[in-house]
């Protein structure tokens, strides 16, 4: 020891050596007696001479006055000497010291070191393999590190990380054992010993960017170990350090690394993905290898515009442009032509004013083929999030395509028919503007030579959906020749008629919302099929909450063909719409869609019914002839009591229907009120009744033809005053009582004496309101004879009433008392002494006598007969 010290001592011809040599020679004498202790064989004899020279070398840390690097250099090179002789060897023995505290001094010890030496490097060959030592053990794979403890492990990878930057490209010699420790500490159970490790890394990589490729690949899989680490910022790190690796490494790893940024590109922290987007973008604009990898990179970086962190999406965009205009300075030879007879952007491009520049754009042309395949087989992955991400990948790539999708456009098509048909919302909206894409850039006779004849094998919902997607982002000059093509196939019935869903209907309305926006005054060529459509999706949706939207849309076409609304269109249309389901009216039943279709046309026609007349009849007629079915007849006979309920605005618009009067009597009402067993049979009489009644009430018919209904219809209506049904009974009285009251002409005695005892059986009903019209309608009988020339002949009939009515004046019910009361009245002029002594012979027989007294005052108070 003491020769080293004379030799540290040896004088030099040179002030500023001789001073240096001083300053080392001192060093090395304050050194020499320290450095026993760490021989000590205690814990606290080895502690305190560690501390001793922590306490030595920061007293001794030098400055250079005033910034004098000349003298920082000289302190430094003093310090070399005794740190890499006397003091380096020893503190790496201590890193093995079995204290954890001799090892944490030992460990900063060599950071002060390190920091001072003037060559850094030259410790290399022993700081590695002892950091190796401690960090990674023989077989790092498959035991713990030796260095139990996780902040001095995290310490000695800082320390291996202050040697990477002050050795910078001399490291390459111990290249391995860097590799060696930081595949081992990539895997550390402590989080902060992971980013520690993968900036070290990235480091390392720039350090020796000769040398490094040879080792980069056993890294890749430590890393992509790490890339799924619960905490976010170990993630980011190792996203980073797998950046530098693959950038100043081997190409061929980027094959293994790709599918694991696919992943972080879901992750929920948004500072992973910014750190995927970024790496990413870096690989496109520098990485060596990129041409080789740009259908691979380029779905990554796109991926990114749609980042629900606007800043992130913005970062992507930024750096595609990037990407693009290096490519496009790389092969500008190429695209002379295209850049010198640039032309604008196609017409109704969605984004004109930032369409992407045509580095991107050939980018994505050129690697198109390639990217789609992935793209259509990931969106119907299992996973939602991925049928996400490449459904909106798809619409840039689209965007980004612009006219020459059109070679890729039959599996484009068939992927967004698969597509659309998705549970989840985001992928079916990313899907529809991808069909406004195609509607754009492509040429309609190509998508609707595909998308029509795929509706025609087989029509779905999300079929639908893309028709009507590619009608909205369609020009409306190029859609011009298409647009009755387009409404024919629609109206066919295998397609408005392909599904009994409501999301079927739904996207059928949007098909013919679509043609009408697009189209507007094209639409008037279209017009009866684009009805035929509207008039089915009412039919078969209307009930179901499409009603108001099919509304609009109809309102809409009428405003496109210059109508002054829904009643005008349908005034206009009603004739070639019945002519429609005439086609087909032999074979309508209960369940046909055609019925249904007809009830709307009937129903939204209104007046314009009056000049169809001579189509709607005979429709009607073999209709509802019993035959036919009768859940049908039954919805008919509903749709018609309807229209005759408000017969003037609608089939008696024109005054026309007495014209028909003897068809609907003698075709229609006769057969369907004729008497047959069964419900069904009554259910369809009840039908019938109400028609009627609707007829004869509504105010159209003169007396003279309500006189013809009652000659044709009065048999079959005392039948159905026998019916089951309350309300048929009911509605029955009131067109009796209607017949009876219009009947102007003389009625047969024989006929018109047939209808009071049917009248009589009525007040035996078990509904008082069927009873009090029955009374009601005995009024008017009563009424009538009394208008008849030949009473007498009506005598004994008379006196039978008189003795019937007797026993209701009686009844339980004082509203029926009060009614019988009135018939009594109404008839008592007709034989006055006759219903007096039938009075007299019951009188004792009632439970009270008010109403009897009240009628017999109403006999003495008449007039006497002449």
């Amino acid at each position: 020891m003491a020769a080293l010290v004379a030799n540290e001592a040896a004088a030099s011809p040179d002030p500023a050596e001789a001073a240096e040599t001083a300053e080392a020679a001192e060093l090395s004498r304050v050194l020499s007696r320290m450095l026993p202790g760490l021989e000590a064989d205690s814990k606290l004899g080895r502690r305190r001479a560690l501390e001793a020279l922590q306490r030595a070398l920061e007293v001794a840390r030098p400055e250079a006055p005033d910034g004098d690097p000349a003298a920082a250099a000289a302190a430094a090179a003093a310090f070399q000497g005794p740190w890499a002789r006397l003091l380096l060897p020893r503190l790496l023995r201590c890193l093995a010291d079995p204290a954890e505290g001799c090892r944490a001094l030992a460990v900063h010890l060599l950071d002060l070191g390190l920091r001072r030496a003037a060559r850094p490097r030259d410790a290399l060959p022993r700081l590695l393999p002892a950091l190796a030592a401690r960090l990674a053990g023989p077989e790092p794979a498959r035991r713990p590190p030796p260095e139990a403890c996780e902040e001095l492990r995290l310490a000695l990878v800082q320390l291996l990380h202050l040697a990477v930057r002050l050795s910078g490209a001399a490291l390459a010699p111990h290249l391995d054992d860097a590799v060696r420790v930081l595949r081992c500490t990539l895997l550390d159970p402590f989080a902060a010993v992971r980013r520690e490790s993968c900036e070290c890394l990235a480091g390392l990589a720039r350090a020796t960017p000769d040398h490094f490729h040879m080792q980069s690949e056993s890294l890749i899989g430590p890393l992509m170990q790490s890339i799924s680490h619960q905490h976010w910022k170990v993630r980011v790190a190792v996203i980073e350090a797998t950046g530098v690796v693959i950038q100043f490494g081997s190409g061929k790893s980027v094959d293994d690394v790709l599918p694991h940024f696919a992943q972080r590109l879901f992750d929920d922290v948004p500072q992973v993905r910014q750190a995927v987007t970024r790496v990413v973008g870096g690989w496109l604009l520098s990485l060596r290898d990129r041409y080789s990898f740009f259908h691979r990179l380029i779905p990554l970086l796109l991926s990114g515009f749609d980042d629900e962190i606007p800043e992130i999406a913005c970062e992507a965009a930024g750096l595609w442009e990037q990407v693009g205009l290096r490519w496009q300075m790389e092969n500008a030879e190429e695209l002379q032509d295209k850049l010198d007879f640039a032309g604008p952007p196609p017409p109704h491009h969605p984004s004109p004013g930032s369409r992407p520049g045509l580095g991107c754009r050939e980018l994505v042309f050129r690697n198109l083929s390639k990217i789609l395949p992935a793209i259509c087989h990931d969106i119907t992955d299992w996973v939602v999030g991925t049928r996400v991400k490449s459904a909106q990948l798809l619409a840039v790539l689209l965007l980004h395509a612009e006219a020459h999708v059109t070679q890729h456009l039959e599996p484009v098509l068939r992927t967004l028919l698969r597509a659309c048909a998705d549970e989840e919302e985001a992928v079916v909206r990313s899907c529809t503007r991808s069909a406004e894409l195609i509607g754009t850039f492509v040429s309609p006779e190509v998508f609707l030579k595909l998308l029509l004849s795929a509706l025609r094998k087989s029509p779905a919902p999300s079929g639908l959906l893309v028709l009507a997607s590619v009608i909205r982002g369609c020009p409306r000059e190029a859609l011009r020749p298409h647009v009755k093509v387009i409404a024919v196939e629609l109206a066919h019935a295998h397609i408005c008629q392909g599904s009994e869903t409501r999301l079927y209907g739904e996207r059928l309305l949007q098909c013919v919302q679509a043609v009408v926006s697009v189209s507007r005054e094209d639409c008037r060529g279209a017009g009866v099929p684009l009805v035929e459509v509207l008039v089915t999706v009412l039919a078969l949706w209307g009930p179901a909450g499409l009603g108001a939207k099919v509304q609009e849309t109809l309102a809409a076409l009428a405003a496109v063909e210059s109508m002054e609304g829904v009643q005008d269109l349908f005034r206009v249309r009603v004739g070639p719409l019945l002519e429609w389901l005439a086609a087909s009216h032999q074979d309508w039943t209960g369940h046909s869609t055609e019925l249904l279709q007809f009830d709307v046309v009937l129903t939204h026609s209104g007046a314009a019914l009056g000049e169809a007349l001579p189509q709607l009849v005979p429709i009607l007629r073999s209709c509802l002839q019993p035959a036919r079915d009768p859940p049908m007849r039954l919805k008919l006979f509903s749709t018609l009591t309807g229209l005759l309920l408000g017969a003037r605005e609608t089939v008696d618009s024109q005054g026309q229907l007495h014209g028909y009067l003897d068809t609907l009597i003698k075709d229609i009402f006769v057969p369907n009120l004729q008497w047959c067993a069964g419900r069904t049979a009554a259910a369809v009489r009840a039908a019938a009744v109400s028609c009627l009644w609707a007829l004869v009430s509504s105010g159209v018919l003169s007396n003279e033809q309500i006189q013809e209904v009652q000659e044709m219809l009065m048999p079959q209506i005392l039948t159905t005053l026998e019916e089951d049904s309350q309300m048929t009974r009911l509605i029955s009285c009131r067109i009796i009582n209607v017949f009876l009251k219009t009947s102007d002409g003389v009625i047969d005695p024989d006929k018109l004496i047939k209808i009071y005892p049917e009248l009589l059986k009525r007040l035996d009903d078990v509904s008082n309101e069927v009873r009090l019209a029955a009374t009601s309608t005995l009024v008017t009988w009563l009424e009538r004879v009394s208008n008849e020339a030949g009473k007498c002949y009506y005598q004994s009939n008379i006196q039978h009433l008189y003795r019937e009515l007797l026993v209701y004046l009686d009844d339980p019910e004082s509203a029926i008392q009060d009614a019988v009361l009135e018939a009594l009245k109404a008839g008592s002029v007709l034989f006055p002494d006759l219903l007096v002594r039938e009075m007299e012979a019951v009188l004792h027989k009632h439970r009270s006598p008010t109403h009897c007294e009240q009628l017999l005052q109403h006999l003495q108070a008449l007039p006497p007969a002449p």
